[in-house]
């Protein structure tokens, strides 16, 4: 069986790999996803089985003791995680998230860089029925210290 790209990831090739590109197809995704905005994300990797996003650290993700909020890095790892899947599961297929597995390691005292990858690309030819696949994001701070882990499984079934 011949799998298709989805609309998104297409996007994201058919622009510029460089800060403009980035921004671009960033405006886009929120646009889609509002609630993604609120962590101000811009994706500057994608492809499949990866995602690198970053987020800055500013007020309206503060928590009370002025460091990026647990929730909002949530909200950073659910956004890696739904771009690398829209990068890796093809037309053919649908996906959704299921639940989300979050350690939070130490305190995130700087803008966030979240990197959700798998281990492997599922073979999606084969999947003929509904499935978990789990999506590991780790989130690092700009010393490069993973500050937050999440496990994200999503449920994968055929379109």
């Amino acid at each position: 069986m011949m799998t298709k790209e989805t609309a998104t990831y297409r996007g994201w090739k058919k622009l510029p790999d460089n800060r403009i590109g980035h921004t671009l197809f960033s405006l886009g995704m929120v646009a889609r996803v509002p609630y993604f905005g609120t962590v101000l994300p811009q994706v500057v990797r994608l492809e499949p089985g990866l995602c690198e996003v970053v987020a800055p650290k500013w007020f309206g993700i503060h928590n009370h003791i002025g460091t990026f909020h647990a929730i909002a890095a949530c909200n950073l790892a659910e956004c890696a995680m739904g771009m690398l899947s829209e990068a890796t599961v093809p037309t053919s297929h649908r996906w959704i998230p299921k639940s989300m597995n979050v350690q939070y390691l130490t305190k995130a005292e700087s803008g966030l860089r979240a990197i959700a990858k798998l281990p492997e690309l599922p073979d999606f030819d084969a999947l003929t029925e509904g499935t978990d696949l789990v999506v590991p994001v780790s989130i690092y701070d700009k010393r490069g210290i993973e500050v937050v882990h999440a496990d994200i499984t999503t449920w994968v079934t055929p379109a």
